[in-house]
């Protein structure tokens, strides 16, 4: 048996991170994606794998604040990190945040596989708390596809919430 037929053992590695608020710790594959430990060990279905290659930002996920491509970012990467899916936006009470109130009112929502990502870049837009002109809101939402809306009721949701102090 040549070399390169011979299966090496599968790798693993313990993640402990904090998942919308919640302190997690698991045991993943060493080559698994984020997305796919998301998915298959937390059920959190709000991370679409769309592309699986970082393109379309249906999987996107904010890590300590700042948006992802969870189908590119390897899970032993989270070690110590803090996640937030889109499970993890509303309130404590399942009320929706500014942005996904933003987005339900401008009607930026169709079939809703690509809305998570959208959502989560827009949570990080807002924190920033400044404005941006509508071209500088095309630059910051380009890493997400969407086949149904034209863009445009997202471009008006996230100008919406952008600038706006958020709670």
């Amino acid at each position: 048996m040549s070399q390169a037929t011979q299966q090496r053992p599968i790798q693993r590695a313990l993640v402990r991170c904090v998942i919308n608020g919640r302190s997690t710790e698991t045991v993943v594959d060493v080559r698994a994606s984020l997305a796919d430990m998301l998915r298959s060990e937390y059920r959190l279905t709000s991370v679409k794998k769309g592309c699986e290659v970082g393109e379309c930002g249906a999987c996107t996920v904010l890590i300590n604040g700042e948006s992802f491509n969870a189908c590119i970012y390897l899970a032993v990467w989270a070690e110590g990190k803090e996640i937030r899916t889109l499970e993890g936006v509303t309130g404590p009470h399942g009320e929706l945040s500014a942005v996904q109130r933003a987005f339900v009112e401008e009607g930026a929502i169709q079939c809703g596989f690509c809305t998570p990502g959208f959502v989560l870049t827009a949570e990080e837009i807002a924190a920033h708390g400044q404005g941006y002109t509508d071209e500088e809101l095309e630059k910051l939402l380009s890493g997400h596809l969407c086949r149904c809306t034209g863009y445009e009721n997202i471009r008006k949701a996230v100008k919406r919430v952008a600038g706006k102090k958020q709670p």
